[in-house]
Protein backbone atom coordinates (compact mmCIF):
# COMPACT_ATOMS: atom_id res chain seq x y z
CA UNK A 1 0.00 0.00 0.00
CA UNK A 2 1.07 3.17 -1.16
CA UNK A 3 0.04 6.90 0.95
CA UNK A 4 0.18 9.89 -1.40
CA UNK A 5 0.38 13.47 1.03
CA UNK A 6 1.87 15.72 2.90
CA UNK A 7 2.84 14.72 6.55
CA UNK A 8 4.39 16.69 9.58
CA UNK A 9 6.58 14.72 11.77
CA UNK A 10 9.52 15.75 14.45
CA UNK A 11 13.38 14.90 13.40
CA UNK A 12 14.25 15.95 16.76
CA UNK A 13 12.48 17.66 19.69
CA UNK A 14 13.17 21.06 18.30
CA UNK A 15 12.97 20.45 14.46
CA UNK A 16 9.89 19.21 12.02
CA UNK A 17 10.51 17.52 8.64
CA UNK A 18 7.42 18.64 6.33
CA UNK A 19 7.40 15.90 3.55
CA UNK A 20 5.41 17.57 1.38
CA UNK A 21 3.62 15.39 -1.49
CA UNK A 22 5.83 12.46 -0.57
CA UNK A 23 4.76 8.47 -0.75
CA UNK A 24 4.42 6.85 1.81
CA UNK A 25 5.26 3.36 1.53
CA UNK A 26 3.73 0.57 3.77
CA UNK A 27 4.84 -2.88 3.86
CA UNK A 28 2.41 -6.02 4.57
CA UNK A 29 2.74 -5.66 8.38
CA UNK A 30 2.12 -1.73 8.58
CA UNK A 31 5.89 -0.36 8.75
CA UNK A 32 7.06 2.48 6.74
CA UNK A 33 9.40 0.52 4.21
CA UNK A 34 10.34 4.15 2.10
CA UNK A 35 9.52 7.43 1.30
CA UNK A 36 9.57 8.64 -2.06
CA UNK A 37 10.08 12.38 -2.76
CA UNK A 38 8.32 14.32 -5.34
CA UNK A 39 11.57 15.22 -7.56
CA UNK A 40 12.85 11.11 -6.93
CA UNK A 41 12.85 9.54 -10.36
CA UNK A 42 10.33 6.49 -9.19
CA UNK A 43 7.82 9.05 -8.01
CA UNK A 44 6.09 9.02 -10.89
CA UNK A 45 6.16 5.16 -11.61
CA UNK A 46 4.80 3.95 -8.25
CA UNK A 47 2.15 6.11 -8.46
CA UNK A 48 1.34 4.84 -11.80
CA UNK A 49 1.30 1.37 -10.57
CA UNK A 50 0.04 1.42 -7.46
CA UNK A 51 -2.68 3.20 -9.03
CA UNK A 52 -3.32 0.29 -11.45
CA UNK A 53 -3.77 -2.00 -8.51
CA UNK A 54 -5.67 0.27 -6.50
CA UNK A 55 -3.43 0.38 -4.07
CA UNK A 56 -2.66 3.98 -4.14
CA UNK A 57 -4.63 5.94 -0.80
CA UNK A 58 -3.75 9.61 -2.22
CA UNK A 59 -5.09 12.55 -0.04
CA UNK A 60 -7.49 15.34 -0.65
CA UNK A 61 -6.36 19.25 -0.67
CA UNK A 62 -6.35 20.57 3.23
CA UNK A 63 -5.71 16.64 4.22
CA UNK A 64 -2.66 16.79 6.17
CA UNK A 65 -0.83 13.18 7.79
CA UNK A 66 0.47 13.49 11.29
CA UNK A 67 1.31 10.49 13.14
CA UNK A 68 -0.58 8.74 15.96
CA UNK A 69 -0.37 10.06 19.49
CA UNK A 70 1.37 8.30 22.26
CA UNK A 71 -0.24 9.31 25.62
CA UNK A 72 2.07 7.90 28.36
CA UNK A 73 -0.05 8.07 30.95
CA UNK A 74 -3.69 7.31 31.51
CA UNK A 75 -6.16 5.56 34.33
CA UNK A 76 -8.43 3.70 32.24
CA UNK A 77 -11.09 2.85 34.82
CA UNK A 78 -11.36 7.04 35.82
CA UNK A 79 -13.20 7.50 32.11
CA UNK A 80 -15.73 7.14 33.87
CA UNK A 81 -15.52 9.96 36.58
CA UNK A 82 -13.77 12.53 33.81
CA UNK A 83 -14.41 15.97 34.20
CA UNK A 84 -15.92 15.72 38.28
CA UNK A 85 -14.39 16.89 41.26
CA UNK A 86 -11.45 18.35 39.99
CA UNK A 87 -11.65 21.48 42.29
CA UNK A 88 -10.67 19.02 44.97
CA UNK A 89 -6.72 18.14 46.69
CA UNK A 90 -5.38 15.11 45.43
CA UNK A 91 -5.59 13.11 48.51
CA UNK A 92 -9.20 13.75 48.87
CA UNK A 93 -10.02 13.35 45.24
CA UNK A 94 -8.65 9.81 45.52
CA UNK A 95 -10.42 8.84 48.41
CA UNK A 96 -13.92 10.31 47.70
CA UNK A 97 -14.37 9.28 43.98
CA UNK A 98 -11.56 7.55 42.59
CA UNK A 99 -10.79 4.81 44.64
CA UNK A 100 -14.41 3.71 45.30
CA UNK A 101 -14.98 3.81 41.55
CA UNK A 102 -12.50 1.77 40.57
CA UNK A 103 -13.80 -1.06 43.15
CA UNK A 104 -16.53 -0.93 41.01
CA UNK A 105 -14.58 -2.75 38.04
CA UNK A 106 -14.53 -5.99 39.94
CA UNK A 107 -17.59 -6.25 37.63
CA UNK A 108 -16.14 -7.74 34.52
CA UNK A 109 -19.67 -6.47 32.49
CA UNK A 110 -18.57 -2.82 33.95
CA UNK A 111 -15.23 -2.87 33.04
CA UNK A 112 -15.81 -3.87 29.51
CA UNK A 113 -18.37 -1.25 28.97
CA UNK A 114 -16.12 1.74 30.27
CA UNK A 115 -13.19 0.25 28.83
CA UNK A 116 -14.30 -0.56 24.93
CA UNK A 117 -15.77 3.19 25.80
CA UNK A 118 -12.43 4.76 26.62
CA UNK A 119 -10.19 2.94 23.97
CA UNK A 120 -12.69 3.80 21.14
CA UNK A 121 -12.40 7.68 22.37
CA UNK A 122 -8.74 7.69 22.49
CA UNK A 123 -8.64 6.33 18.86
CA UNK A 124 -11.04 8.65 17.80
CA UNK A 125 -8.80 11.65 19.06
CA UNK A 126 -5.73 10.67 16.97
CA UNK A 127 -3.97 8.50 20.25
CA UNK A 128 -2.95 5.19 18.63
CA UNK A 129 -0.68 4.06 21.67
CA UNK A 130 -1.17 4.17 25.46
CA UNK A 131 0.21 3.29 28.59
CA UNK A 132 -2.53 2.45 31.09
CA UNK A 133 -3.28 2.18 34.98
CA UNK A 134 -5.78 -0.51 35.29
CA UNK A 135 -6.94 -1.25 38.80
CA UNK A 136 -5.82 -3.95 40.85
CA UNK A 137 -8.76 -6.71 39.78
CA UNK A 138 -6.03 -9.22 37.13
CA UNK A 139 -9.04 -10.44 35.30
CA UNK A 140 -9.99 -6.46 34.18
CA UNK A 141 -6.83 -5.79 33.49
CA UNK A 142 -6.76 -8.33 31.32
CA UNK A 143 -10.16 -7.36 30.02
CA UNK A 144 -8.32 -4.34 28.72
CA UNK A 145 -5.69 -5.29 26.94
CA UNK A 146 -7.99 -7.47 25.29
CA UNK A 147 -10.09 -4.71 23.78
CA UNK A 148 -6.95 -3.10 22.83
CA UNK A 149 -5.69 -5.57 20.95
CA UNK A 150 -9.21 -6.47 19.43
CA UNK A 151 -10.05 -2.56 18.57
CA UNK A 152 -6.29 -2.32 17.09
CA UNK A 153 -4.97 0.05 19.44
CA UNK A 154 -1.43 -0.82 20.53
CA UNK A 155 -1.90 -0.84 24.55
CA UNK A 156 0.42 -1.37 27.86
CA UNK A 157 -1.56 -2.14 30.09
CA UNK A 158 -0.60 -2.15 34.44
CA UNK A 159 -2.24 -4.36 36.68
CA UNK A 160 -2.04 -1.56 40.05
CA UNK A 161 -0.56 -2.73 43.28
CA UNK A 162 -1.56 -0.85 46.12
CA UNK A 163 -0.92 -3.17 48.89
CA UNK A 164 -0.08 -1.09 52.04
CA UNK A 165 -3.07 -0.86 54.67
CA UNK A 166 -2.55 2.30 56.06
CA UNK A 167 -2.58 4.03 52.60
CA UNK A 168 -5.47 2.58 50.98
CA UNK A 169 -8.78 1.87 52.00
CA UNK A 170 -9.69 -1.81 53.43
CA UNK A 171 -12.29 -2.21 50.24
CA UNK A 172 -9.93 -1.37 47.52
CA UNK A 173 -6.52 -2.69 47.81
CA UNK A 174 -4.70 -6.15 47.52
CA UNK A 175 -4.55 -8.54 50.37
CA UNK A 176 -1.27 -9.06 50.74
CA UNK A 177 2.39 -8.12 48.90
CA UNK A 178 2.46 -12.10 47.83
CA UNK A 179 -0.71 -11.74 46.89
CA UNK A 180 0.05 -8.64 44.64
CA UNK A 181 2.84 -9.76 43.27
CA UNK A 182 1.46 -13.39 42.40
CA UNK A 183 -1.44 -11.89 40.37
CA UNK A 184 1.04 -9.72 38.66
CA UNK A 185 3.22 -11.96 37.64
CA UNK A 186 0.13 -14.54 36.01
CA UNK A 187 -1.16 -10.69 34.40
CA UNK A 188 2.07 -10.18 32.85
CA UNK A 189 2.28 -13.93 31.60
CA UNK A 190 -1.28 -13.99 29.83
CA UNK A 191 -0.35 -10.37 28.21
CA UNK A 192 2.74 -11.47 26.70
CA UNK A 193 0.53 -14.52 25.22
CA UNK A 194 -1.98 -12.36 24.23
CA UNK A 195 0.66 -10.13 22.38
CA UNK A 196 1.68 -13.21 20.27
CA UNK A 197 -1.56 -12.69 18.41
CA UNK A 198 -1.77 -8.83 18.23
CA UNK A 199 -0.20 -7.32 14.99
CA UNK A 200 0.44 -3.88 16.71
CA UNK A 201 1.39 -4.86 19.90
CA UNK A 202 -0.06 -5.31 23.57
CA UNK A 203 2.44 -5.10 26.55
CA UNK A 204 2.17 -5.66 30.31
CA UNK A 205 3.14 -3.55 32.86
CA UNK A 206 4.81 -3.32 36.23
CA UNK A 207 2.63 -1.10 38.39
CA UNK A 208 3.11 0.39 41.32
CA UNK A 209 0.34 3.23 42.06
CA UNK A 210 3.07 5.23 44.05
CA UNK A 211 5.07 4.52 47.16
CA UNK A 212 2.91 6.09 49.75
CA UNK A 213 0.53 3.10 48.61
CA UNK A 214 3.13 0.24 48.71
CA UNK A 215 4.54 -1.99 50.92
CA UNK A 216 8.15 -2.38 51.13
CA UNK A 217 7.72 -6.08 49.89
CA UNK A 218 5.52 -5.16 46.97
CA UNK A 219 7.97 -2.80 45.76
CA UNK A 220 10.87 -5.18 45.89
CA UNK A 221 8.88 -8.21 44.09
CA UNK A 222 7.80 -5.49 41.70
CA UNK A 223 11.15 -4.93 40.86
CA UNK A 224 12.10 -8.23 40.35
CA UNK A 225 9.46 -9.28 37.86
CA UNK A 226 10.45 -6.16 35.89
CA UNK A 227 13.61 -7.78 35.54
CA UNK A 228 12.70 -11.06 35.14
CA UNK A 229 10.41 -10.70 32.36
CA UNK A 230 11.99 -7.73 30.85
CA UNK A 231 8.25 -5.56 30.64
CA UNK A 232 8.11 -1.80 31.09
CA UNK A 233 7.63 -0.15 34.18
CA UNK A 234 5.19 2.49 35.07
CA UNK A 235 4.14 4.73 38.20
CA UNK A 236 3.88 8.37 39.76
CA UNK A 237 6.89 9.72 41.13
CA UNK A 238 7.16 13.69 43.16
CA UNK A 239 3.63 14.40 41.51
CA UNK A 240 2.53 16.91 44.58
CA UNK A 241 3.46 18.34 47.79
CA UNK A 242 2.06 15.37 49.64
CA UNK A 243 3.21 12.83 47.66
CA UNK A 244 6.75 14.33 47.61
CA UNK A 245 7.03 14.81 51.33
CA UNK A 246 5.59 11.53 52.36
CA UNK A 247 8.22 9.75 50.29
CA UNK A 248 11.10 11.82 51.84
CA UNK A 249 9.58 11.16 55.33
CA UNK A 250 9.41 7.35 54.50
CA UNK A 251 12.94 6.56 52.98
CA UNK A 252 14.85 10.23 53.91
CA UNK A 253 15.51 10.55 49.80
CA UNK A 254 12.81 11.47 46.85
CA UNK A 255 10.77 9.17 44.64
CA UNK A 256 13.63 8.76 41.97
CA UNK A 257 16.22 7.29 44.31
CA UNK A 258 13.77 5.06 46.24
CA UNK A 259 12.33 3.93 43.05
CA UNK A 260 15.76 3.04 41.68
CA UNK A 261 16.53 1.40 45.27
CA UNK A 262 13.96 -1.17 44.19
CA UNK A 263 14.81 -2.13 40.76
CA UNK A 264 12.38 0.38 39.47
CA UNK A 265 14.37 2.60 37.66
CA UNK A 266 15.09 1.10 34.17
CA UNK A 267 15.10 2.06 30.54
CA UNK A 268 11.76 0.78 30.15
CA UNK A 269 10.45 2.41 32.89
CA UNK A 270 8.11 5.72 32.49
CA UNK A 271 7.59 8.04 36.15
CA UNK A 272 4.45 10.23 35.73
CA UNK A 273 4.49 14.13 36.71
CA UNK A 274 7.71 14.75 37.99
CA UNK A 275 6.96 18.28 39.45
CA UNK A 276 9.76 18.11 41.86
CA UNK A 277 12.71 16.03 40.33
CA UNK A 278 15.74 17.46 41.70
CA UNK A 279 18.99 17.95 39.73
CA UNK A 280 20.02 14.58 40.74
CA UNK A 281 16.74 13.24 40.12
CA UNK A 282 16.90 13.89 36.65
CA UNK A 283 20.91 12.98 36.15
CA UNK A 284 19.85 9.62 37.99
CA UNK A 285 16.77 9.47 35.07
CA UNK A 286 19.43 10.44 31.91
CA UNK A 287 21.36 7.67 33.31
CA UNK A 288 19.36 4.83 33.60
CA UNK A 289 16.89 5.90 30.57
CA UNK A 290 13.86 6.56 32.45
CA UNK A 291 10.89 8.48 30.99
CA UNK A 292 8.80 11.12 31.88
CA UNK A 293 5.31 11.32 31.24
CA UNK A 294 4.51 15.38 31.08
CA UNK A 295 0.86 15.59 31.88
CA UNK A 296 0.41 19.70 32.01
CA UNK A 297 -3.69 19.61 32.07
CA UNK A 298 -3.75 17.21 35.19
CA UNK A 299 -0.32 18.79 36.94
CA UNK A 300 -2.64 22.22 36.65
CA UNK A 301 -5.12 20.74 39.04
CA UNK A 302 -3.21 18.49 41.31
CA UNK A 303 0.83 18.89 40.52
CA UNK A 304 1.30 21.54 42.89
CA UNK A 305 4.17 22.48 40.20
CA UNK A 306 4.74 22.77 36.54
CA UNK A 307 7.39 19.96 35.18
CA UNK A 308 10.28 22.02 33.76
CA UNK A 309 10.26 20.07 30.78
CA UNK A 310 13.06 22.51 28.90
CA UNK A 311 15.74 21.45 31.30
CA UNK A 312 14.67 17.78 31.04
CA UNK A 313 14.85 18.00 27.12
CA UNK A 314 17.51 20.19 26.89
CA UNK A 315 19.73 19.93 30.07
CA UNK A 316 19.71 16.03 30.92
CA UNK A 317 18.02 14.75 27.18
CA UNK A 318 15.81 12.85 29.80
CA UNK A 319 13.49 11.16 27.75
CA UNK A 320 9.94 12.50 27.64
CA UNK A 321 6.05 12.37 26.63
CA UNK A 322 2.99 13.67 27.13
CA UNK A 323 -0.03 11.86 29.39
CA UNK A 324 -3.45 12.97 29.46
CA UNK A 325 -3.87 11.50 32.68
CA UNK A 326 -7.46 10.86 32.62
CA UNK A 327 -8.89 11.58 34.69
CA UNK A 328 -6.96 14.26 36.54
CA UNK A 329 -6.47 15.37 33.48
CA UNK A 330 -10.66 16.16 31.84
CA UNK A 331 -9.47 15.73 28.08
CA UNK A 332 -8.92 12.11 26.33
CA UNK A 333 -6.89 14.86 23.55
CA UNK A 334 -3.62 15.49 23.63
CA UNK A 335 -3.69 18.38 20.92
CA UNK A 336 -5.10 19.91 24.02
CA UNK A 337 -1.74 18.67 26.17
CA UNK A 338 0.05 19.86 23.30
CA UNK A 339 -1.41 23.40 24.15
CA UNK A 340 -1.45 23.27 28.00
CA UNK A 341 2.39 22.16 27.75
CA UNK A 342 3.18 25.14 26.04
CA UNK A 343 0.78 27.60 28.16
CA UNK A 344 2.36 25.75 31.04
CA UNK A 345 5.71 26.35 30.57
CA UNK A 346 5.42 29.49 29.55
CA UNK A 347 3.53 30.65 33.31
CA UNK A 348 6.44 28.85 34.59
CA UNK A 349 9.10 31.29 32.71
CA UNK A 350 6.73 34.46 33.32
CA UNK A 351 5.70 33.42 37.14
CA UNK A 352 2.47 33.71 38.12
CA UNK A 353 2.35 35.90 41.23
CA UNK A 354 1.99 39.80 40.29
CA UNK A 355 3.01 40.96 43.77
CA UNK A 356 6.44 39.73 42.76
CA UNK A 357 9.10 41.71 41.00
CA UNK A 358 9.33 40.49 37.22
CA UNK A 359 13.07 39.75 37.83
CA UNK A 360 12.14 36.99 40.52
CA UNK A 361 8.85 36.12 39.93
CA UNK A 362 9.80 33.34 37.04
CA UNK A 363 12.50 30.50 35.83
CA UNK A 364 14.12 31.49 33.02
CA UNK A 365 14.48 29.59 30.23
CA UNK A 366 11.27 27.41 31.14
CA UNK A 367 9.66 28.04 28.17
CA UNK A 368 8.98 25.05 25.33
CA UNK A 369 8.12 25.45 21.77
CA UNK A 370 5.22 24.53 19.78
CA UNK A 371 8.05 21.83 17.74
CA UNK A 372 8.42 20.41 21.35
CA UNK A 373 5.29 19.97 22.42
CA UNK A 374 4.30 18.12 19.45
CA UNK A 375 7.66 15.97 20.26
CA UNK A 376 6.68 15.03 23.55
CA UNK A 377 2.77 14.12 22.08
CA UNK A 378 4.68 11.77 18.90
CA UNK A 379 8.47 10.96 18.93
CA UNK A 380 8.92 11.37 22.34
CA UNK A 381 6.15 8.96 23.84
CA UNK A 382 7.88 6.37 21.10
CA UNK A 383 11.36 6.72 22.28
CA UNK A 384 10.04 6.92 26.01
CA UNK A 385 8.70 3.78 25.13
CA UNK A 386 11.37 2.09 23.21
CA UNK A 387 9.09 1.02 20.35
CA UNK A 388 9.47 2.00 16.67
CA UNK A 389 6.64 4.34 16.82
CA UNK A 390 5.50 8.12 16.84
CA UNK A 391 7.43 9.00 13.48
CA UNK A 392 6.57 9.19 10.11
CA UNK A 393 10.11 7.53 9.19
CA UNK A 394 11.88 4.67 7.69
CA UNK A 395 11.33 1.29 10.28
CA UNK A 396 8.52 3.17 12.03
CA UNK A 397 5.35 1.56 12.27
CA UNK A 398 2.35 3.14 10.00
CA UNK A 399 0.60 4.90 12.90
CA UNK A 400 -1.08 7.74 11.56
CA UNK A 401 -4.01 10.33 12.11
CA UNK A 402 -5.37 12.10 8.33
CA UNK A 403 -5.57 15.59 9.45
CA UNK A 404 -8.59 17.37 7.68
CA UNK A 405 -8.52 21.56 7.92
CA UNK A 406 -11.88 22.03 5.85
CA UNK A 407 -14.01 19.65 7.49
CA UNK A 408 -17.45 20.89 7.49
CA UNK A 409 -18.02 21.55 11.29
CA UNK A 410 -14.45 22.15 12.26
CA UNK A 411 -12.84 23.91 9.54
CA UNK A 412 -9.58 25.55 10.48
CA UNK A 413 -9.32 29.89 9.21
CA UNK A 414 -6.98 28.86 6.62
CA UNK A 415 -7.75 31.50 3.69
CA UNK A 416 -4.61 31.38 1.12
CA UNK A 417 -3.46 28.55 -1.24
CA UNK A 418 -0.38 29.75 -0.50
CA UNK A 419 -0.15 29.69 3.12
CA UNK A 420 3.29 28.73 4.73
CA UNK A 421 2.84 24.86 5.68
CA UNK A 422 4.74 25.46 8.90
CA UNK A 423 1.72 27.77 9.97
CA UNK A 424 -0.97 25.25 8.47
CA UNK A 425 0.87 22.50 10.84
CA UNK A 426 0.87 24.99 14.16
CA UNK A 427 -2.55 25.68 13.55
CA UNK A 428 -3.48 21.84 13.12
CA UNK A 429 -1.88 21.85 16.38
CA UNK A 430 -3.67 24.89 18.03
CA UNK A 431 -7.40 24.43 16.72
CA UNK A 432 -8.19 21.10 15.48
CA UNK A 433 -10.74 18.79 17.14
CA UNK A 434 -11.91 15.45 16.55
CA UNK A 435 -14.27 16.32 13.76
CA UNK A 436 -10.72 17.57 11.82
CA UNK A 437 -9.51 13.65 12.02
CA UNK A 438 -10.79 11.28 9.25
CA UNK A 439 -8.83 8.76 9.42
CA UNK A 440 -6.73 6.75 11.97
CA UNK A 441 -4.10 4.06 11.22
CA UNK A 442 -2.23 1.93 13.85
CA UNK A 443 -0.05 -0.55 12.58
CA UNK A 444 -1.32 0.02 8.81
CA UNK A 445 -4.33 -0.94 9.58
CA UNK A 446 -7.21 1.69 9.30
CA UNK A 447 -8.81 1.51 12.56
CA UNK A 448 -11.08 5.29 12.55
CA UNK A 449 -12.87 7.18 9.82
CA UNK A 450 -15.03 9.91 10.39
CA UNK A 451 -16.72 11.55 7.06
CA UNK A 452 -15.44 15.28 7.62
CA UNK A 453 -16.69 16.85 4.63
CA UNK A 454 -20.22 17.14 2.79
CA UNK A 455 -20.33 15.12 -0.26
CA UNK A 456 -21.43 17.41 -3.33
CA UNK A 457 -24.65 16.67 -5.16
Amino acid sequence: MIFKGTAFSSRDHQNIDILEDHLFCISANGVIEQIVAPEEAEYKELINEYSRQNRLQEYEKGQYILPGFVDLHVHAPQWAQAGTALDLPLYDWLNTYTFPLEAKFSDLTFAEEVYTDLVRELIKNGTTTALYFATVHRSASQKLAEICSTLGQRGLVGKVVMDAPDENPDYYRDASAQEALAETELFIQEVLALNEKTPQGVYPVVTPRFIPSCSDEALTGLGTLAKKYDVHIQSHCSESDWAHTFVQERFGKNDAFALNDFGLITEKAVMAHCGFLSEADMQLFAEKGTAVAHCPISNAYFGNAVTPMAKLLRTYQVEAGLGSDISGGFSPSLFDNIKQAVMSSRMLEDGVDSTCCSEQRGTPNARITINEAFYLATAGGGDSLSLPIGKIAVGYAWDAQIIDVQATTAKLPIFSETEALVDIFQKILYLAQPANICEVWIQGRKVHQNRTRKLEV
